[in-house]
């Protein structure tokens, strides 16, 4: 088993390898985060590990809430996590690698970072000035059938595309072709579908790209047959993730 430390930025939202990730951080707590990071000579990886939340909020509180106004704010690396943060994240996450990390003049960052690898949580550390989180790092295995199961999903894919198009009133603009390697194919899809972040981590934790494709394809036909009744949709980015609210 391969594991690395490192540090954890937890999310709303569900990243998969290969799909960009911009995030705007002002929280102290990913300040650090980033400005650690920097320390990382450019010439390496500049890694942290993004986990969907499971219970708990992205950003903590700021200050004293309803009903009580005289309550202590909860702060810290693990604010909004619970006594305990392993338990409010999802299992399954994937390591991002920070192409761009621009502080801001009021110290806050503007980062803009990629999924690699599938990880998968061990431990979590909230005893420094951020998360950090011992993780294994998960193998992608095509699985059986995975090449043909690919095909099947882009034309599921495309199908869904065009109907998409169709509730939006307005012309397909995805312009660039889509990858037939079905691990790409399979995140690609998985980040595209608008779903909802449980049925997103179901995919991303999937056994192998094959089981992947296969709840795709399931998806994928019972959303194209939803889309036909519906007269105009949300508009949905096929090449990025959500930007984190932190």
């Amino acid at each position: 088993m391969t594991t690395v430390r490192l540090p954890l930025f937890p999310l709303n939202s569900v990243l998969f390898p290969g799909l960009v990730l911009p995030l705007n951080v002002f929280e102290e707590r990913y300040r650090a985060m980033m400005r650690d990071l920097l320390k990382t000579p450019e010439d390496e990886p500049r890694r942290f590990a993004v986990v969907a939340i499971r219970d708990g909020h992205e950003v903590s509180p700021s200050a004293p809430g309803m009903p009580d106004a005289t309550a202590v704010t909860d702060r810290g690396p693990a604010a909004g996590f619970g006594d305990d943060p392993l338990a409010a994240f999802h299992e399954v996450g994937c390591v991002a690698d920070a192409a761009t990390i621009r502080e801001r003049a009021d110290g806050s960052f503007e980062v803009l970072a990629t999924g690699t690898t599938r990880v998968r949580l061990l431990s979590v550390d909230a005893s420094g000035a951020f998360l950090t989180a011992e993780l294994e790092e998960l193998p992608e295995d095509p699985g059986d059938g995975a090449g043909a199961l690919a095909e099947g999903v882009l034309r599921a894919f495309r199908q869904y595309q065009k109907r998409l198009a169709g509730a939006r009133e307005r012309s397909l603009s995805t312009g660039a072709d889509l990858p037939d390697e079905p691990a790409v194919v399979s995140y690609l899809v998985a980040a595209a579908v608008m779903l909802d972040v449980p049925a997103r981590q179901r995919l991303l934790q999937a056994l192998d790209t094959a089981s992947r494709l296969r709840e795709e394809l399931k998806v994928l036909r019972a959303e194209t047959a939803i889309i036909r009744n519906l007269p105009s949709l949300p508009a949905s980015d096929l090449t990025r993730g959500p930007t984190s609210l932190n």
